[in-house]
């Protein structure tokens, strides 16, 4: 319909600084100091992300949310604390590459799942584009490895990590299925600021419980106000341009956009460490921009 295309290109260029601002927060990431708990310091992003989206959501509430509404809310939160527990649960026993390897899944993983749910259709050219974007980000993984999958390996961790992948696709899924059938509000910034409170009292509750809430006090100035960068860029920006996304693009096409974040990080990567460049990052960077470009042609055509 006429009236969706600008919705439908917002959704696109959302998704492609969504794709910016999670590729930047791993280097912020990586500026935080040793020792502090991941998942005190994940809830503690999610916390700062839903005050900063409590206005908006002040503005677009209609209500206190009804029965049905807070338990899918709640388990949009499980999700995010699934995927985020297990992530830092396997960090210490998967390799980065059987990581990467394994994200890959997420928007293949998030058709299906769409599918079973009734909010995919069945897409040929989709699923040919979401293998295509695969192929590339397995692409810069093999060439972030040194152009070799040695490391990569399949066990215990690497079957938590990936059941935290089936979490993490069935954020959009649930939260387009919610959608579809008038549980959730059509107000994006409403959902997200929801869905990071029951994410965020979930993964505060599980870093109660795993680690040591007195290795906050270590946090310096510096630890704090990453944090708070974090909090409004790599969670509050990056959930409501997801949600907005999800209102009008199917859930693998949103995490579709998951394959360019290895891509910004490439280029950071160049930038830093001009002497890495060389060929071997080209088939992925090739493919994964293919893949998004088919993407965009592809929506660009339904209308």
């Amino acid at each position: 319909m006429p009236e969706q295309k600008p919705r439908i290109t917002q959704a696109h260029l959302g998704m492609l600084l969504w794709a910016l601002f999670v590729g930047l927060s791993f280097p912020a990431v990586g500026l935080l100091s040793e020792g502090l708990p991941p998942l005190l310091l994940t809830s503690m992003r999610f916390a700062i992300a839903a005050l900063v989206l409590t206005p908006l959501a002040w503005k677009q509430s209609e209500g206190r949310p009804g029965a049905m509404t807070l338990l899918l809310y709640a388990l949009m939160g499980l999700c995010l604390a699934g995927f985020f527990g297990t992530m830092f649960w396997a960090a210490h026993r998967v390799s980065a590459l059987s990581m990467a390897t394994l994200f890959v899944s997420v928007p293949l993983l998030a058709y299906c799942l769409g599918r079973g749910l009734g909010v995919e259709q069945p897409a040929g050219r989709l699923l040919a584009v979401l293998a295509l974007g695969a192929c590339g980000a397995l692409g810069l993984a093999w060439a972030e490895n040194g152009g070799s999958f040695s490391g990569m390996q399949l066990g215990l961790g690497e079957l938590g990590f990936f059941f935290g992948c089936v979490a993490s696709a069935l954020y959009p899924v649930l939260s387009k299925w919610g959608l579809a059938r008038e549980i959730l509000p059509a107000q994006a910034g409403l959902r997200t600021f929801w869905s990071l409170v029951c994410g965020a009292a979930l993964i505060g509750l599980m870093g109660v419980l795993w680690e040591a809430p007195q290795a906050l006090l270590r946090m310096n100035l510096l630890d704090l106000l990453l944090v708070v960068y974090l909090g409004v860029f790599s969670s509050a920006m990056t959930f409501f341009l997801q949600q907005r996304a999800t209102s009008v693009l199917t859930p693998g096409a949103v995490t579709a956009y998951s394959y360019l974040v290895p891509f910004v990080s490439m280029l950071l990567l160049f930038f830093d460490q001009p002497a890495r460049m060389g060929w071997h990052w080209a088939p992925g960077a090739l493919l994964v921009m293919l893949a998004i470009v088919l993407l965009l042609q592809r929506d660009s055509a339904s209308r």
